[in-house]
């Protein structure tokens, strides 16, 4: 998404989504329909950045980090 690819960034935060709480469990811990998040992060789907930075609470639950590189950089 950084590098203004949205279609991969939405389809790699969807299969990140199913794969760790699903779209039911993420959309009750945010008082959002599922549907509509699932909706958000379709092909067609056009979420809002506030949208996308709610997605952060995965990486409160998840434990993980999201680290940006710069290759060009190393």
């Amino acid at each position: 998404m950084l590098a203004g690819d949205l279609e991969t960034g939405k389809s790699v935060l969807r299969r990140y989504i199913n794969g760790t709480v699903g779209f039911v469990q993420l959309g009750a811990d945010l008082g959002r329909s599922p549907k509509v998040l699932m909706r958000m992060f379709s092909p067609t789907g056009n979420p809002q950045a506030r949208n996308l930075f709610e997605t952060a609470y995965l990486q409160k639950i998840e434990g993980t980090v999201l680290e940006v590189v710069d290759k060009t950089a190393a």
